[in-house]
């Protein structure tokens, strides 16, 4: 049997809603860090973009425009180390959230089937392999599922929530073990241009569609980009997958029969937003600067951030002795600051608090006077 309606558990965030009644009761309000959310201005040159294909009376194409297919193209080239990718094996998404969850059922997949992901992990990647009735496998070493018959491999570097960067040789063990396996790697990527620490915010984060990653073939392999967070587009529902020609190819064509569309505007849109670098560099200051007073802030409360290497999130636990995520928010909330708690990515985070970056810069400079009693 398939799945079935309900079977879903209940949506997490839904859960932090009496955290969110006491830290809304705080006399200066709340400061909500629980929900990366961008909160900055959709860039000027995006927006113009938008406003000038306003007048979209026809169906777009699901397989996106030849301009917003050479964009990415242009993109990966110049921005994550991959030339020559071919603009056909690029196909434009509903956001990225959409993809993770239905490329399991895109793909076919079902019962018998095994989807590994992250052990600590945004939560989607489980609930798409449940969706197509195939069983989630939470595993960060690859020698957990090596020779298992897998058909699907997740992979989220920079990750969510803890931020953790898998280098080029890392990628490459799991692109060989996946290969011999049959399986289908895809790499959840939508936090690469942001990168805090080195090697990766100086040398860049290493992409599944890397040659020293692929071996120059891209055959099973697909990279996942959204433009919320370095673009400020969530509300644009913006982003892409680009990889295996022939899994693009069949990936465009069941798309087709769903109709799977991004909006023409939003297309345009995407399209200036990917040719720009400089709105990408600015609001990467933003929070670079926001970053650095909150991870002061929380060590000064005796909150160490483990990872955090790159993201919008810093990975944080009470030093010492372990306690529960939940207490951790407790005590949060009623310094009126709103995290999410590590049970929300898998058993192994259960002593972890996620805080985002995603905040004004005042909202932020206010969490920090009250984790440091100023």
């Amino acid at each position: 049997m398939g799945f079935e309606v309900g079977a879903l558990p209940v949506f997490p965030w839904n859960t932090l809603a009496p955290y969110a009644a006491i830290a809304r009761a705080h006399p200066r309000g709340i400061v909500d860090l629980s929900v990366g959310t961008p909160v900055d201005p959709t860039p000027a040159v995006v927006q113009a973009a938008l406003a000038a294909a306003a007048d979209s009376p026809g169906y777009p194409t699901t397989h996106g425009t030849p301009a917003l297919r050479q964009a990415v193209v242009d993109w990966f080239a110049r921005r994550r180390g991959v030339p020559g990718l071919d603009p056909a094996a690029v196909l434009p998404t509903v956001g990225s959230k959409e993809f993770v969850a239905l490329l399991p059922s895109l793909l076919g997949l079902g019962a018998g089937d095994v989807v590994v992901h992250p052990s600590t992990a945004y939560p989607t990647y489980d609930v798409g392999a449940r969706l197509a009735g195939a069983t989630p496998l939470p595993a960060d070493d690859v020698d957990a599922w090596r020779g298992q018959d897998v058909a699907l491999v997740w992979l989220n570097s920079p990750g969510n929530p803890d931020g953790r960067v898998r280098s080029a040789a890392e990628l490459r063990a799991v692109v060989d073990a996946a290969r011999a396996a049959g399986a289908v790697v895809a790499s959840d990527e939508c936090y690469a241009e942001l990168a805090w620490d080195e090697p990766w915010a100086s040398g860049g984060v290493p992409s599944l569609l890397d040659p020293r990653v692929s071996g120059g073939d891209l055959t099973g392999l697909l990279a996942v980009y959204s433009l919320s967070k370095q673009s400020n587009l969530a509300g644009y529902r913006a982003a892409f997958v680009a990889g295996d020609p022939a899994l693009v190819a069949g990936l465009v064509e069941t798309r087709k029969h769903l109709g799977m569309i991004v909006p023409g505007p939003v297309q345009a849109a995407m399209t200036a937003a990917l040719a720009d670098d400089e709105h990408v560099a600015v609001q990467r200051e933003r929070y670079r600067v926001r970053r650095a007073r909150l991870l002061g802030a929380l060590g000064a409360a005796g909150l160490e951030v483990d990872g955090s290497a790159a993201g919008l999130y810093l990975w944080a636990r009470p030093a010492g002795a372990g306690q529960d995520c939940w207490s951790t928010i407790r005590d949060l909330a009623e310094l009126g600051i709103l995290a999410a708690p590590g049970s929300f990515y898998g058993v192994a985070a259960a002593g972890h608090v996620r805080l985002a970056l995603t905040a004004t810069d005042e909202r932020i400079a206010e969490a920090a006077a009250r984790l440091t009693g100023a």
